[in-house]
């Protein structure tokens, strides 16, 4: 009957120990019941910041342009022009593509240029098949700035189509 006692009494105290452990990691915000914690008064700890002091230059465009341009068409609409253009880069995988306009947007002697920006993968990928790899984007061009365009030009990194209206 002894040995029995003695088995409860240790079942009792891992119990209890048991909720005093999980009790330890409760916390409300204001009051823990953590028994670390309760010595330390708050903001002891140096906390590390992740941005750089002078702040994150979203200015900048990461992307790459495009390793080839290998179709540019226009499509007319009652407002303006599309311009669809068709990019082949080295590898799959690569994303967030965008005709990014240059010169601020404004034709420069009847030539709007635009650079075919690309994201590279984040990971190491395959090159396969050109068919795997083409990326298609578009951008769009209004009657007012197209009464100043004569030559719409796409780049990439080896070549550059043009198209004339």
């Amino acid at each position: 009957m002894q040995v029995l006692g003695r088995k409860y009494s240790m079942v009792r105290i891992l119990i209890a120990l048991s909720l005093v452990l999980g009790l330890t990691a409760c916390s409300d915000g204001n009051f823990s019941l953590n028994p670390f914690n309760w010595f330390s008064t708050p903001g002891e700890q140096d906390w590390v910041a992740l941005e750089p002091e002078e702040g994150w230059d979203y200015s900048r465009d990461r992307r790459l342009v495009v390793d080839e341009v290998t179709a540019l068409r226009i499509e007319r609409t009652t407002a303006g022009v599309i311009v669809h253009a068709t990019g082949l880069p080295p590898r799959l995988g690569y994303w967030d593509a965008e005709l990014v306009a240059e010169n601020d947007g404004e034709p420069v002697d009847g030539v709007m240029s635009y650079a075919f920006r690309i994201a590279t993968p984040r990971w190491a990928t395959n090159t396969s098949k050109p068919q795997a790899r083409t990326v298609e984007v578009a951008a769009f061009l209004s009657n007012a700035t197209l009464r100043k365009v004569q030559v719409i030009r796409v780049v990439g990194e080896r070549n550059s189509r043009s198209v004339r209206r």
